[in-house]
């Protein structure tokens, strides 16, 4: 690649040099991960500089913890991560498509096509896959219906221990929950070396209780939530000097004890601190038996006020009546410290019901690895139930192939050449798939949409375990529209940014002298 200097301070890439190198970053990215989809997927290994270990699966960790500085690269890493935000999954097929969407439309640009006809092909194509997979997807009305296992145990790398918790969990939360969208399934997971997988009726907070003389077990429980520091409130330093200063710190510490005292009027028995708690307020609590957790994580402070019912506080909203303090207090029938795991459990809140997925494991790497499985099929079980189920395996990105190449003649001129770009693109989960499984993938795409021709059912694809034309829906491989839906979208916006890039300019870097912005000549 040359490289034109415009002035001291920029370079400029020359045309279609740009084009090729972005094409290039994101190509090396698509093949990072492509190894890992399908059942047959192998792991990756990370390694940072200090030696320490990732084993992973998972298409969204491996973009996340890989050295990229290339800021094409950078783009379709962001655009992956936004898609396990919003979904939880799908970060793979996402990337894939995106790898394939770019690179055909670099081939088409370098044998001349404009890169503007590129993108109307391009978007008229997405159009008619994204109408297929909205059209095709069935919907799941009731928590409990058998599909969701499956879709857990696709997204859960068929660990049915993990789907078996999942759904479970799913069934308690109920549907309504799982269908408000500020409320993520996957947050309820939590994963501790050692500990046993099960689904626990309430909320785990991963912290002990402050000192091994509180109680370790309340019954019916009056619970406080703090979302502050447990402390009187500070005088500056400069002010304790004086007569005046000392005076109100003496003042404050006074109100400070009160405040404690008045907990102990109202009943509180559980107290949960978002930061530290002073030493004397530590032994008065622990004396009045009151059991109190410190530097409880803002996310798990949260999910405790909402299913506890209680409303949370700040320290100086200590000084209300306590007639008024009882209204901000939650309860919980159950509150007690697991001392082998560390961690406080509150079961049978008085306020929304709530569920927790604790997974456990032997180590640290293997642990973790499962959290990340457990937390994709959380999210893929919700987004199903908020958003129907399509068949698997590469199936329904070939239907939607079908109908890409179906409606091509609508088309006319060198738009249609951006069409074939969508339709490269629709193959590239299930020829990886099924290259992933050790079959031609080639032989076995002509295969499928023979097949999907001749029956006219969108849920053929290839069982890879066999090699043979199947059902997917038969199979149960079945995934999460939703996911397929935000995949194919946020490919082929990332691919259409890609493609627009015709220059690259090094910014000039930032001054910091003085005088900046003047011309050497006004300078001193």
């Amino acid at each position: 690649m040359s490289l034109k200097n415009v002035n001291e301070n920029a370079e400029v890439d020359e045309r279609l040099a740009a084009l090729i190198t972005n094409a290039n970053a994101i190509r090396a990215i698509a093949s990072a991960v492509e190894g890992t989809i399908g059942p047959k997927g192998l792991d990756t290994m990370l390694v940072d500089k200090f030696g320490s270990v990732v084993i992973t699966n998972a298409g969204v960790t491996i973009l996340d913890l890989m050295e990229v500085s290339h800021p094409a690269a950078k783009m379709l890493i962001n655009v992956a991560k936004a898609q396990h935000q919003e979904i939880g999954d799908g970060t793979t097929t996402a990337t894939l498509l995106a790898g394939s969407l770019i690179g055909c439309g670099v081939e088409q640009v370098m044998k001349g096509v404009p890169v503007a006809r590129v993108i109307e092909g391009l978007r008229f194509a997405a159009k008619i896959a994204l109408t297929v997979f909205r059209d095709q997807a069935r919907q799941v009305s009731d928590v409990h219906d058998p599909i969701l296992k499956q879709v857990a145990l696709i997204a859960g790398r068929e660990h049915e221990d993990i789907a078996d918790l999942v759904v479970e969990a799913a069934a308690l939360i109920g549907r309504e929950k799982l269908q408000d969208k500020s409320f993520k399934l996957a947050d309820t997971i939590c994963s501790t070396v050692g500990a046993e997988n099960k689904v626990f009726l309430g909320v785990i907070v991963n912290k002990e209780r402050i000192n091994r003389q509180m109680p370790k077990k309340i019954e019916n429980a009056k619970i406080l939530v703090l979302d502050d520091a447990l402390e009187p409130e500070e005088v500056e330093d400069e002010a304790l000097g004086t007569e005046s200063g000392f005076a109100k710190f003496l003042e404050l510490r006074q109100e400070f004890e009160q405040n404690l005292r008045k907990m102990v009027e109202i009943g509180v028995r559980v107290i949960l601190v978002d930061r530290g708690v002073d030493d004397f307020a530590e032994e008065f609590l622990t004396d009045a038996g009151i059991l109190t957790v410190q530097r409880v994580s803002h996310k798990e402070l949260r999910r405790a006020a909402e299913h506890t019912g209680a409303r949370t506080l700040k320290r100086t909203g200590l000084r209300k009546e306590p007639a008024e303090l009882i209204h901000y207090l939650g309860t919980a029938r159950r509150v007690y410290e697991d001392e082998k795991l560390g961690q406080v459990l509150i079961a049978s809140g008085g306020g929304k019901p709530m569920a927790t997925i604790q997974v456990g494991a032997a180590t640290e790497e293997v642990v973790g690895e499962r959290q990340r499985i457990a937390k994709d099929a959380a999210a893929s079980v919700q987004v199903a139930i908020q958003g129907g189920v399509l068949p698997g395996g590469g199936a329904i990105e070939l239907a939607a192939l079908r109908e890409v190449e179906k409606n091509r003649p609508q088309l006319r001129g060198m738009a249609a050449y951006g069409m074939d770009c969508v339709a490269e693109a629709l193959k590239k989960p299930f020829t990886q798939i099924v290259a992933n499984a050790g079959f031609n993938p080639l032989e076995k795409l002509g295969d499928v949409l023979a097949a999907q021709a001749e029956t006219g059912k969108f849920s053929l694809a290839v069982n890879c375990e066999t090699g043979q034309v199947a059902d997917m829906l038969s199979l149960g491989v079945i995934d999460p529209a939703l996911v397929k839906i935000h995949a194919f979208k946020a490919a082929s916006e990332v691919a259409e940014a890609i493609l627009r890039i015709d220059t690259i300019i090094k910014m000039k870097a930032e001054k910091e002298e003085e005088g900046k912005g003047f011309p050497e000549s006004f300078r001193e």
